[in-house]
């Protein structure tokens, strides 16, 4: 929509769907990126704290890759309309689409927080503030970058939120399939075994240097923090590590020091490892504990850490629970139909066994139950249908039906609104082999169009003695005509007509089926039907008309045959 010459978007449409499902991957994919910046620091086996460079470049680069997805928002936000709140009382409500309106309301709620979001802190901290510092101040550093770390991961991390309850106000619901809601809760889940394993390996590296700082402090005037940052080069340093004990002491297996849960990561070395070595092993360490939710964990008697092992088992404990309960939602949206079908089948069981039903009738019923399962899942069609507008509906059934009417050669000639009108109406049947469809004399009630399967029509013409006609009746055939001569009367018995024929089916038959009211009306609508070329071929195309006529021509050639029998009898 434009105003003013500016374009504005609509809140509620395509374009802003589609942003927010963008925008909501591009938020998920920073929140992996970002603990990546806590494995910048690491230890070298000469007992100093080294900061990896070359892994900060790729990761300032991705991370401002996706920063431009956090600047696009805040410039879509001036650009995105919003319903006024009066107008919300009947309706979907009007859009407000004026630019200072819009801007003056984007200010005085999410902008600053969008714009924290959007900041490029961790570059600036390592590219900027980083260099800054003494070479001394190692500890400062990774303090440093740990907090721009955390104090924008939060409110990235709580962006999300509003972000999905769009998607959900928008669509009704986060995805449209049950599967998609579990793998995303499992996604959230990984993400915080993700987080807590980079904050388990941050904290391993202090713990470390604060051992070693301990143990300085100890040793007298001859040791120097500043020994402990791999930048600084010099011969007092070398001389002072082959003297130092350090080594000895900051180990777990000392009492000099309590590592309490980061003793792990020093005794696989994790802090002198390589990057994927230390990273899939803390990512491990954090679903490991996050799924035990932090049982196993041996806290010693500092605040921090025993903090940390809390947030452990409260965050787990809730995450767990959340991935539990949608995957169980998951299985049950899968599993419902199945289950319902179980139950209607036990019920049927059970009342198949109190009323003593014959086991020949229980098979057959047993048999229909499978086939109608397979043919349709447990869907019903029907009242999916019903429940859709009438346009909706017809064009679905123009779909399902239009081709499968048109290759009954009965309906072959007849115009497209006619045909609509019987899609509109006819109704899926389907039928097990051996049941009978319509026993001879009996009232017909539909007329069916077979899709797939034989049926074995038959008539002794009213149980006459020596009598018997039958034929086989496959897909684009039809059965049932006894109803459309009816319909077609006009004026027709208000009895419906009996059935010339029975109508057995030889394997497993889908139809649709045109009950006696629809076909009536259908009749009663469309004058086409009553033209005598479609009568014509009607009587061409229904087997009681082939037989009817195939009785004249024998007892026309009888009666030929009496009269000439009789001629040349009474011949001299």
């Amino acid at each position: 929509m434009h105003s003013g010459g500016h374009l504005f978007f609509d809140p509620r449409g395509r374009v802003i769907h589609l942003w927010n499902k963008i925008f909501l991957t591009a938020c998920l994919l920073s929140l992996f990126v970002d603990p990546l910046f806590l494995y910048l620091t690491g230890t070298q086996q000469n007992m100093c704290i080294e900061f990896k460079h070359s892994l900060a470049l790729m990761l300032s680069v991705i991370r401002s890759l996706l920063d431009v997805f956090y600047a696009a928002h805040i410039c879509l936000r001036f650009r995105t309309a919003f319903i006024a709140p009066s107008s919300r009382v009947f309706g979907r409500g009007e859009l407000v689409i004026q630019p200072y309106k819009i801007a003056m309301r984007y200010l005085s709620r999410t902008f600053w927080f969008d714009l924290i979001t959007a900041l490029p802190l961790p570059q600036f901290v390592i590219w900027v503030v980083v260099p800054m510092l003494k070479e001394s101040a190692t500890a400062n550093r990774k303090d440093i970058l740990r907090f721009s770390i955390i104090f924008q991961y939060l409110p990235r991390l709580f962006q999300i939120f509003p972000l999905t309850r769009q998607i959900v106000m928008a669509t009704g619901a986060m995805t449209e399939n049950a599967w998609a809601s579990a793998a995303y809760n499992l996604i959230l889940y990984m993400l915080a075994s993700h987080v807590l394993g980079a904050l388990w390996y941050l904290f391993s590296v202090q713990r470390q240097e604060a051992c070693w700082r301990e143990a300085c402090n100890l040793e007298g005037p001859m040791c120097r923090t500043e020994f402990f940052d791999c930048n600084t080069v010099s011969s007092n340093r070398t001389i002072w590590y082959e003297l130092s004990n350090i080594t000895r002491l900051c180990t777990p297996d000392n009492s000099f020091y309590q590592f309490g849960i980061y003793a792990e990561a020093f005794n696989y070395k994790l802090t002198t490892s390589a990057f994927t070595q230390k990273y899939f092993y803390c990512f491990w360490w954090g679903l490991k504990n996050l799924s035990c939710l932090g049982q196993n964990l041996a806290t010693s008697l500092y605040i921090g850490e025993i903090s940390f092992a809390i947030v452990i088992g409260v965050l787990g404990l809730v995450l767990f629970a959340l991935l539990i309960g949608n995957m169980q939602s998951y299985l049950q949206a899968t599993m419902i139909r199945l289950e319902e079908w179980r139950t209607k089948r036990t019920d049927m069981e059970r009342w198949m066994h109190h009323r003593q039903i014959p086991q020949p009738l229980k098979q057959c019923v047993r048999r229909y139950q499978q086939y109608k399962w397979v043919a349709t899942r447990g869907v019903d069609e029907e009242a999916l249908l019903k429940d859709l507008p009438m346009d909706i509906r017809r064009d679905i059934k123009r779909h399902l039906c239009l081709d499968l009417v048109r290759r009954v050669p009965l309906f072959d000639e007849m115009d497209e609104r006619t045909l609509e009108a019987i899609c509109e109406r006819l109704r899926p049947a389907l039928y097990t082999r051996g049941t009978r469809l319509v026993r001879e004399l009996d009232p017909v009630d539909s007329m069916l169009f077979i899709i797939r399967g034989y049926l074995d029509s038959y008539t002794t013409q009213g149980g006459r003695s020596g009598f018997f006609n039958s034929c086989r009746i496959g897909a684009g055939e039809f059965c049932g005509e006894e109803l459309l001569t009816w319909a077609l009367d006009p004026r027709p018995s208000e009895y419906l007509p009996r059935s010339t024929r029975t109508v057995r089916a030889v394997s497993e038959v889908e139809a649709f089926a045109l009950v006696a009211e629809d076909l009536r009306f259908v009749a009663s609508q469309f004058r086409r039907l009553h033209s005598a070329r479609i009568r014509h071929r009607f009587r061409f195309y229904s087997h009681q008309w082939r037989t009817w006529a195939a009785c004249f021509i024998q007892a026309a050639w009888r009666r030929h045959k009496r009269r000439r029998a009789s001629m040349e009898h009474r011949m001299p």
